[in-house]
């Protein structure tokens, strides 16, 4: 229970019990942040309908839908997207990269970048119908189970910081806890549609392997911010899978 409410605490905004932070509950706590995108789905499902009861019209509703993942958890992972194409498009030096996604301050690319990925969930999910939130629902764990298994697997740019300190305390069972979870997740995927699930899972794995190679290359490993920028392209992509159903 304190691993889990250690994930939440991190990665969500979602009100949680204070709790003494101990390391061994911190290994094991990777193992629920695909929990953590779990709550967020039922959130984006339950707001949908009552939207859709409410009669709101699409523009509303999609604006609602955008939101609510930042607004869930903080804005942490949008924060690594952001991050990641200030660095991505400094075209520096790995060591300057790195620097960069440490900067505090806001760049040129993060403003237009991120304007560009809320305009385009906000089309997509004004495409999408009652029945396909459910997979977008689906994506919001299926990319933390693939973002967590990044942290845990590959090879880290500095040996210091979160996700390095995250990596290090993580037990080896962890990483097979998620395998196991990121499996049941493309079941699901599969039960609910067939050729959309599976395009969804698909995707994921294509957008992971993208995300491996890039950040091998560009940054010498993964980092916290790269993992995010990772969480929310993987989102994205399943978005789009969500709205062609539709």
């Amino acid at each position: 229970m304190k691993a889990m409410i250690m994930a939440f605490s991190v990665y969500s905004r979602i009100p949680m019990p204070h709790i003494e932070w101990k390391e061994g509950s911190m290994k094991y706590s990777m193992c629920f942040f695909p929990f953590v995108g779990a709550v967020i789905g039922l959130c984006s499902i339950a707001v949908r309908f009552l939207l859709s009861a409410a009669g709101c019209g699409a523009l509303l509703s999609a604006a609602c839908m955008t939101a609510l993942p930042v607004v869930l958890t903080g804005g942490i992972h949008m924060d690594g997207f952001l991050d990641t194409v200030d660095a991505k498009n400094s075209y520096q030096p790995a060591e300057e990269k790195l620097r960069i996604l440490k900067d505090p301050h806001v760049g040129a690319f993060a403003v237009i970048y991120g304007g560009v990925y809320f305009v385009l969930c906000l089309g997509l999910f004004s495409e999408v119908d009652t029945k396909a939130v459910f997979l977008v629902a689906l994506g919001y764990v299926y990319s933390r189970v693939l973002s967590g298994l990044s942290v845990v697997t590959l090879r880290k740019a500095k040996s210091d910081g979160m996700l390095a300190d995250s990596a290090k305390m993580a037990k080896p069972a962890v990483k097979w806890v998620l395998v196991v979870e990121g499996v049941l997740c493309i079941a699901a995927f599969l039960l609910f549609s067939p050729w959309y699930g599976a395009a969804c899972a698909v995707l994921g794995i294509a957008c992971f392997l993208y995300y491996r190679n890039m950040a091998y290359r560009k940054f010498g490993g993964v980092t916290g911010d790269l993992a995010g920028y990772f969480l929310q392209l993987c989102e994205l992509l399943v978005l789009f899978v969500a709205a062609f159903m539709s």
